[in-house]
């Protein structure tokens, strides 16, 4: 039979037709879900079965629409595997914008590599991942795995959002499991704003979402854990790396931490027990004698990482690391803590989870296997001491912003317990600056200024004296931004460990600090502490906003004028107090030639609703523009 042109043209139109009404054609996505979002999660389908105490497996399937190039990193095509986790199934198939099949990827078409760190000696862990360079955009891709694992100890959290700026069409959560095992579960930020349904068994639960439009990150958003939905899950009979475990709350999971993961851990050489006892000597005060030890590991012990297989939670034997001279966390942690025991101090392994950009707790009313490094935690007499015993040069008892002000779990031989890290207050976290520069004839600027850090900001400071010469004028040049062609002439600095206070002592030198402008120069006063951070402006502000941590600054500063000039104008300084911190500013003249910039500052920790965010932003945008403030100089 023959067809004529407008029958060819018929058939072509509707295989097209066809085609752009495919299930996975992007035009098939609501417009509402496309706005905001890089990219769209048109079904993401979890179901864990979990047969045993011993036995998990967990099937998924995602369909990602990829908007553009920052939608990239939404689509995660990876899926990791060790010897007690099994990849039984990995597949994906790219589609294009209008749904058609352009390919189909088995297992022989992924990657599979070592996720090893770098800096681990051992590590067993493996992936298989697919590298896809797209070539338009959109285009989406389906994902389905199917994993097999004995760890019963982790179960996926879940929440019907995977980030900011990722729209979620259809999202579900299916868990079926023996009903003697028990399944805990604790819910976070549910509301009406984000509708999920909740389906509930006796052996099964399941959460499902649908139509949730992508969120913008905000800045000083709080961390996607504290705004957006997410359900915890963990088993109250598990197994971790072939070792079973029961535990209904902390005091139960501790107890089963310590005894089967540490208990058989602590045997010291009897040549290493005499040599602590002789180093401690007559001490008989347990924090004095903690430093001796902890000085001790510090010189005789290096960083490494071990994860294979249980090495991934149970330290390596105290008497390997004392053999060998090196641990990961885990294993140095524990040495240092069974090294006090020989002489009688107690402490306590903790398990914490770190991270200097923002503090994650451990849940006091969730028992799970969490954390991802290890402290040890010394008994005194006012308080606990926080030793971080995988570091050759951090103080004793200083930890710092990468485990401060979060939960942690104590692991003891009669139970765990619940307990919250150092909160650094704004006077805790306390730098002062002090000096002082003249401005030269031909408006340069030659100065000499000390700046001593507390706290947090010894912290964020200390580090300097390990950097090359390069980097630390690379740094300072970074650090005073606001003075241009800056010289650093001298740098001394003193690390006082004792008292955990860092000390900068700087000569410097910058041509044309001060603009010449018809015979008046013009410069700012604050040279040294200007806080030129403003926060973003929105129209209408969504989530509440966070200041992690506060701090204190004072200044005091005195400018030397070049002979024969006189203040033309000067700036009048400013005072403001208000709920997120206190700042005042002042610029003396105590003098015909001098000025004085007494400036203080501070910041408090807080957490804040969204209404009172653009206050805040005032208040940082009010300390810029004051900081900045310029005087004017004429010749007499």
């Amino acid at each position: 039979m023959k067809l004529n042109i407008f029958s060819y043209l018929f058939i072509l139109s509707s295989l097209f037709c066809h085609s752009q009404n495919s299930q996975y054609s992007s035009s098939n996505i609501p417009d509402s879900l496309k706005q905001n979002a890089n990219a769209v999660i048109r079904l993401r389908k979890l179901d864990i079965t979990i047969s045993s105490q011993k036995l998990m497996t967990i099937k998924s399937i995602q369909v990602t629409t990829v908007l553009n190039e920052l939608g990239l990193r939404s689509l995660d095509l990876a899926e990791s595997y060790d010897r007690n986790r099994k990849i039984n199934k990995i597949e994906a198939t790219a589609y294009d914008a209008f749904g058609k099949e352009l390919k189909t990827y088995k297992r022989k078409d992924f990657r599979d590599i070592s996720v090893a760190d770098g800096f681990s000696v051992f590590n067993d862990n493996r992936a298989i991942y697919l590298d896809y360079t797209p070539i338009t955009y959109p285009f989406t891709f389906v994902f389905e795995t199917e994993i097999v694992t004995t760890n019963t100890a982790f179960i996926p959290p879940w929440s019907p959002l995977s980030g900011y700026l990722v729209s979620t069409q259809n999202t579900s959560l299916t868990i079926t499991y023996k009903s003697e095992l028990v399944l805990k579960k604790k819910e976070s930020n549910f509301s009406t704003k984000f509708p999920v349904e909740k389906k509930e068994t006796e052996s099964t639960i399941s959460y499902s979402a649908s139509n949730l439009v992508a969120k913008k990150r905000e800045e000083l958003s709080p961390s996607f854990v504290e705004v957006f939905p997410i359900v915890y899950f963990a088993i109250e009979n598990f197994e971790l790396e072939n070792v079973q475990g029961k535990a209904s709350n902390w005091a139960d999971f501790g107890k089963w931490y310590y005894h089967s993961l540490l208990a058989d851990t602590e045997e010291i050489p009897e040549a290493t027990q005499l040599k602590i006892k002789e180093l401690v000597g007559s001490e008989k005060n347990p924090v004095e004698i903690a430093k001796i030890i902890y000085k001790y590991v510090q010189e005789r012990t290096r960083y490494v990482s071990v994860q294979v297989g249980i090495g991934g939670w149970k330290p390596m034997l105290a008497k390997d690391v004392d053999r060998l001279g090196y641990g990961d966390c885990k294993a140095l942690t524990n040495y240092t803590r069974c090294l006090l025991k020989t002489v009688g101090v107690p402490s306590y392994y903790t398990v914490v989870y770190a991270d200097s950009d923002e503090t994650k707790d451990l849940q006091s009313d969730f028992a799970s296997i969490d954390g991802n490094h290890i402290i040890l935690a010394l008994p005194s007499e006012k308080d606990l001491i926080w030793l971080e015993c995988t570091s050759q040069i951090k103080p004793f008892g200083f930890q710092g912003d990468f485990t401060d002000d979060r939960n942690v779990l104590l692991v003891k031989p009669e139970g765990g317990e619940i307990i919250k890290t150092k909160t650094f207050t704004e006077k805790d976290s306390f730098q002062s600056t002090v000096g002082g520069y003249q401005i030269t004839e031909n408006g340069d600027l030659i100065g000499k200024v000390k700046i001593v850090s507390n706290g947090l900001l010894y912290d964020r400071t200390y580090g300097k004296e390990r950097m090359s010469k390069e980097d630390q004028i690379k740094n300072y040049k970074d650090e005073f931004s606001n003075i241009n062609n800056l010289i650093l002439k001298k740098i001394n600095f003193n690390n006082n460990q004792n008292i955990i206070q860092f000390t900068e002592e700087l000569e410097l030198e910058a041509q044309g600090y001060a603009q010449n402008s018809g015979g008046k120069f013009l410069f700012a006063i604050n040279a040294f502490d200007q806080s030129a951070y403003v926060p973003k402006k929105y129209k209408t502000r969504e989530f509440p906003f966070e200041i992690e941590r506060g701090y204190s600054t004072e200044e005091d500063i005195k400018i030397t004028l070049p002979e024969g000039y006189i203040i033309e104008a000067k700036p009048s300084g400013t005072e403001l107090e208000t709920e997120f911190g206190y700042y005042k500013i002042e610029f003396n003249a105590i003098s015909t030639n001098k000025i004085q910039c007494k400036r203080k500052l501070i910041i408090k920790k807080g957490f804040y609703d969204k209404s009172k965010y653009e206050s805040y932003r005032k208040f940082k945008e009010t300390i810029a523009k004051t900081d900045n403030s310029k005087a004017v100089i004429t010749k007499v």
